[in-house]
């Protein structure tokens, strides 16, 4: 691979881009800030913050010598003789960014970050009193301002308006695309599914029944998160309504998780989850910062890497024969009742339930279809943003079979909406492929993996990764990644492979 020019335009747009992303990872740090440490009032004055360094932000992003010296190095051979050079790379994504940038006017751009501060603040305050109400005016607000942001950016004919803020998170996304895979996928998993539900044979569920103090839970969590290779050094972890993983660079990785007395389960979970984001933004690398060649490639690749953590690895037998261990050393007597095939089976437990992000494997897709559907239905028009919790109700009954006993375990559970991000779900589907084909390519090479983790020992499997996803930042895009490090294009095999691998032997069903 060649290394980047020194054209002077070249090293001009550079710096450009550069100065860009320190204003928005700014811009990252504040809405991080808000979520965990602001106070309640500082609300309306951290909104005109955001929306005047969003708007700063923009302007700088879409200056026109952008264009300029965009052009420039597009007919530069040197820059373009190897498309996978650092210099090809960042040309390509720059000017991806440029051209839907520019489509997007600055008073647009201040209205939708003012809108989605005030709209994670009452959306906060609308789950937290199960009142979908209260955050409706907010919503409807946002929706009007998306599909505004979806005329500006266009679609493919043939597409819908869902397309055009999909690209944003998983570039080349859209709709179609992302039904081909559904739809197969869903079969299989009702069917995997209906197997479970219908075995007599069960996990015990007293694992997640337990109750452990918060403040030794976060001492666990953290620990772990520690052992599977999260750098406290270059990161945190906090607590936040919505677990998420944010920072400005690599060397800065913020990570959040929550807690509920009863469920540690829970937390470990979303722990090992974000961690797996943080590891990912950690394996970035530092001389790349500030360029694409220092980003992640996608949301679904961001996602593979989370959820790796959170299932492949935390979910695994072998996992608990080092973790079951340490939680008697952490919580001692109040665990001690608990057998190895409580903690192994309890976080496997397959059971049809409202919340997303507490979800098993088996169903944890079902919950991403349905939010897919009503984002397209609603960036039609076809779906009133009142509608919202009948139609969310009615489909969680066809799909899971269970009745939403409220806003809060319903259409208020999660934050996306009102932060503007729709297009964003199917990246976790995506990435719950991408997971399971990236670790059996990593198991391939590393056949000892699990017997590994059964000594607490994770090292293989970061450095696998770190070498053949992070260090790579946006060299390939997500469907020749896939194809690059497996040799294989994506598909639900592997998924399923892993799914039925694992929960048919729990379930008695092997």
């Amino acid at each position: 691979m060649t290394t980047i020019t020194t054209s002077k335009e070249y090293e001009q747009l550079l710096k450009q881009t550069k100065d860009a992303h320190l204003l928005g990872t700014s811009i990252g740090l504040l809405h991080w800030d808000q979520e965990v440490m602001m106070p309640k009032k500082g609300i309306d004055f951290r909104a005109d913050q955001i929306a005047l360094t969003s708007k700063l932000h923009h302007e700088m992003s879409t200056d026109p010598k952008i264009g300029d010296w965009l052009s420039a190095c597009e007919e530069d051979p040197e820059i373009q003789g190897d498309p996978t050079s650092s210099s090809a790379v960042n040309i390509r994504e720059i000017r991806h960014h440029y051209d839907r940038a520019t489509k997007l006017p600055a008073s647009l751009i201040e209205e939708e970050a003012k809108l989605s501060s005030h709209g994670q603040n009452a959306w906060a305050e609308a789950r937290k009193n199960n009142d979908f109400s209260e955050f409706l005016p907010w919503l409807e607000k946002i929706v009007v301002l998306l599909q505004q942001k979806a005329e500006c950016y266009g679609w493919a004919d043939g597409g819908e308006p869902w397309d055009a803020l999909a690209e944003d998170y998983e570039p080349g996304c859209t709709a179609a695309s992302v039904c081909e895979v559904f739809t197969p996928l869903r079969e299989k998993l009702q069917t995997l599914l209906d197997a479970i539900m219908g075995s007599s044979t069960k996990p015990s569920n007293v694992f997640n029944e337990v109750a452990l103090p918060i403040e030794e839970q976060k001492a666990f969590v953290k620990a772990i998160a520690e052992q599977i290779g999260f750098d406290f050094d270059a990161g945190r972890l906090d607590e936040s309504t919505h677990p998420f993983c944010g920072g400005s660079h690599n060397n800065d990785v913020r990570l959040t998780t929550r807690f509920h007395e009863n469920n540690v389960n829970d937390a470990i979970g979303s722990t090992m989850h974000e961690a797996g984001h943080g590891i990912y933004e950690q394996g970035l690398l530092y001389n790349n910062v500030g360029t694409p060649m220092g980003l992640a490639v996608s949301l679904g690749i961001h996602e593979s890497q989370s959820r790796m953590w959170e299932n492949q690895v935390g979910r695994s037998e072998a996992f608990w024969k080092w973790c079951h261990p340490k939680m008697k050393e952490f919580f001692g007597d109040r665990v001690a009742s608990l057998s190895f095939d409580d903690v192994y089976g309890g976080a496997n437990i397959v059971r049809p339930d409202f919340i997303r992000v507490e979800a098993d494997e088996a169903t944890y897709n079902m919950h991403i279809m349905i939010r897919f559907e009503l984002e397209r239905l609603i960036m039609k028009g076809d779906l009133a943003v009142a509608d919202i919790p009948d139609a969310w109700n009615q489909r969680y009954h066809e799909y899971l079979g269970i009745e939403v006993p409220s806003d809060t375990k319903g259409c208020l559970q999660d934050v996306h909406w009102s932060m503007t991000s729709m297009g964003y779900f199917p990246t976790y589907t995506l990435g719950n492929l991408y997971c399971a084909q990236f670790f059996e390519s990593a198991l391939g090479a590393h056949p000892d993996l699990y017997e590994q983790f059964a000594h607490g020992e994770f090292g293989t499997l970061k450095g696998w990764l770190n070498e053949n996803i992070h260090q790579h930042g946006m060299r390939y895009r997500a469907a020749e990644l896939c194809e690059v490090v497996t040799g294989k294009p994506l598909t639900s095999d592997p998924l399923m492979r892993h799914l039925e691998g694992k929960l048919k032997p729990l379930y008695g069903l092997a």
